[in-house]
């Protein structure tokens, strides 16, 4: 389990998520190439967990993951809320969904982080599997990227086990009308659709482990430059172990 980040280390998150905002927002062409990608990874995405979201049961969380953890969505309004609300969520909000949100915060900004530095490498143009393999593995960083992978987990399994505790769920459903009056609602809608997804599932588990299976799969085929297509392969292809049995000892379609 990894462990959440202290208030000072949360704190600080937050204002190198501020700082990182500001300086995108002076180079517009950089930020709009950051967008492309951000678009071209959630489609990658979206294909290679068709399978599991074609499940009524898993639909929801895979949702959540895809649009609220990581996506092309604008951030921003939420960013800027969380930024107000911080000090006071640290004294009301329950400690389990306290830890998913303080989680979420750095899986947001390693993510950003971590993309810009992929949009960096990218030469102008449409994004291509050939030109995305290579810019990803300039950028480098597997640490960081087994980090995203653990961080994205984390919240998986908080969020798994916050729906079998009663007075998380009862706690989080009485702070929806004072969140919304003090203008925390975009934060209280997160929290509401992470619960809710993951208490529609009877287990977390299968989800979970395609994920750490397939993203796992997908970094280190494109960080050790293997031959073949790793993009092609984690949206169903034969390079990778992607497309092996899920749990359950079910296959993904093809």
């Amino acid at each position: 389990m990894i462990d959440v980040l202290s208030r000072k280390e949360t704190d600080r998150l937050l204002e190198r998520k501020a700082r990182l905002s500001a300086w995108l927002a002076a180079r517009p062409q950089l930020a709009a190439r950051l967008r492309v990608l951000r678009t071209w990874q959630a489609e990658r995405l979206a294909r290679t967990y068709a399978d599991l979201r074609a499940d009524p049961q898993g639909e929801g969380a895979v949702d959540f993951f895809l649009t609220d953890l990581y996506g092309p969505r604008d951030f921003t309004r939420r960013d800027a809320e969380l930024r107000r609300a911080w000090g006071v969520l640290r004294r009301t909000l329950p400690p389990f969904m306290r830890a998913v949100l303080a989680l979420a915060i750095e899986l947001e900004v390693l993510s950003e982080e971590l993309d810009l530095d992929v949009a960096r490498h990218l030469p102008p143009g449409q994004i291509t599997p050939e030109s995305y393999a290579r810019a990803y593995r300039a950028a480098g960083r597997p640490e960081a990227r087994r980090r995203q992978i653990e961080l994205t987990l984390e919240v998986g399994r908080r969020l798994a086990r916050a729906v079998r505790m009663p007075l998380v769920g009862r706690a989080l459903r009485a702070a929806r009308t004072p969140a919304r009056m003090a203008g925390f609602g975009l934060l209280q809608d997160f929290l509401e659709r992470g619960f809710a997804a993951f208490a529609r599932m009877p287990s977390a588990a299968p989800l979970l482990a395609a994920i750490r299976e397939r993203e796992t799969a997908f970094m280190s085929s494109l960080l050790a430059g293997t031959p073949g297509d790793p993009v092609a392969a984690a949206d169903g292809g034969p390079a990778t172990a992607v497309n092996q049995k899920l749990p359950g000892g079910r296959r993904r379609p093809r």
